[in-house]
């Protein structure tokens, strides 16, 4: 998930204006080759055409948990019923003592003044409340973060007519969780260095850095990743221009539409309780997902299928199926495994609104089966 005001891999621009199901035969997934440098150096130029053929299975299976010597000497803790190990940071000072930058404050006030809002619920109870809640929740979770953010314009898992493209980016603005373009630029690098020690967010360095903290140290994530440069699919549209230099005033005029339909109790649910519901479910993919569950495809990071998460989520809990097979549309492979999401883009592909749906093919599923080390 993308800072909430700006990321920490961009700096402010100004803007200007000026068919059927496919399954792919190639290997589509993030397989970026890694290389070590300082963060004063950037990475190469995005391309469009880089991201597509990259969308392939992982070629390379990568050693992310400790050594028993490493789990011995006492270096690393375990993160509660699991098998993850957590390096111990030495040397280090307190969070409270580190450089905070003003887009670390900002992120923390966005949090809190939210999680603070949310807690006026019980005071501000009505079923009319409720109801805006959760609906906001399917429109700004699903449509917005799921279906738009993350499998349209992070994965490029199916195309959608350019209006209805922007009408759900739109919604995923909503959601609090930042700008298409930060959103998109942190999740690719996030697929890109996947438990790696340059990972935005990886549990390896702690779960609660993987589920929120890592949002509000703008520094270090900005020395793992570098400058953002692999979102120039949508720099390069005036839309999503257009939302990341007026991001912040379109989630405060739904807060205003909202008070003149229903007054405060709206505003508590409709903004506070329903924002802090899909902050939560949208981090649990982050760090839940890669603590806790199950893993079927030979993905080589910490990617789990957790069915609780898939279940909040909208099915993005599904998540080593995912990262298995990163450009497909359909999360939930088995019959029984619950995508609320892939209904949504099944039933736009029916009425002729989602074209070009990927979805891996059996030999892509073989050849990630964990049997095959």
């Amino acid at each position: 998930m993308a800072s909430l005001l700006t990321s920490p891999l961009t700096k402010p621009k100004p803007f200007c204006l000026s068919s059927s199901t496919r399954i792919l035969t190639t290997s589509p997934s993030l397989n970026f080759t890694r290389v070590s440098f300082t963060h004063s150096q950037k990475l190469a130029p995005f391309k469009l055409p880089s991201l597509l053929s990259a969308f392939s299975e992982k070629s390379q299976k990568r050693d992310v948990t400790a050594s028993a010597a490493d789990r011995e000497s006492g270096d690393y803790r375990r993160i509660m019923l699991s098998d993850v190990m957590v390096k111990k940071k030495k040397d280090e000072n307190p969070w409270w003592e580190r450089e905070w930058s003003p887009m670390d404050f900002g992120a923390v006030a966005v949090v809190l003044s939210m999680h603070v809002l949310s807690l006026l619920a019980p005071f501000h109870f009505n079923w009319r409340a409720v109801s805006v809640a959760f609906g906001l929740y399917v429109v700004t979770g699903l449509l917005g973060v799921t279906l738009s953010f993350h499998r349209n314009l992070s994965h490029k898992s199916f195309k959608l007519p350019k209006w209805l493209e922007y009408l759900f980016a739109y919604f995923g603005a909503q959601a609090l969780q930042g700008n298409p373009i930060d959103w998109v630029s942190t999740h690719r690098y996030h697929h890109q260095f996947c438990d790696s020690d340059r990972d935005p967010h990886s549990p390896l360095d702690g779960f609660w850095f993987s589920h929120m903290n890592w949002m509000f140290d703008a520094n270090t994530i900005t020395q793992r990743v570098g400058e953002r440069n692999n979102v120039g699919d949508l720099e390069k549209q005036p839309f999503y221009q257009f939302l990341r230099s007026t991001y912040i005033w379109h989630p405060l005029a739904l807060a205003v539409a909202l008070y003149a339909l229903g007054g405060f109790p709206f505003v508590v649910w409709g903004m506070g309780v329903r924002i802090v519901w899909v902050y939560h479910i949208t981090w649990l993919v982050n760090s839940a997902c890669h603590v806790w569950g199950e893993q079927a495809w030979n993905t080589g990071d910490l990617s789990k299928n957790n069915w609780m998460v898939a279940a909040l989520a909208f099915g993005e809990g599904w998540h080593n199926n995912h990262h298995a097979f990163e450009f497909s549309a359909r999360h939930g492979l088995e019959w029984w495994q619950l995508d609320m999401t892939w209904y949504v883009v099944r039933f736009l592909q029916a009425i002729g609104l989602a074209t070009d749906v990927k979805l891996p093919s059996e030999a892509q599923k073989q050849r990630m089966t964990l049997t095959n080390d």
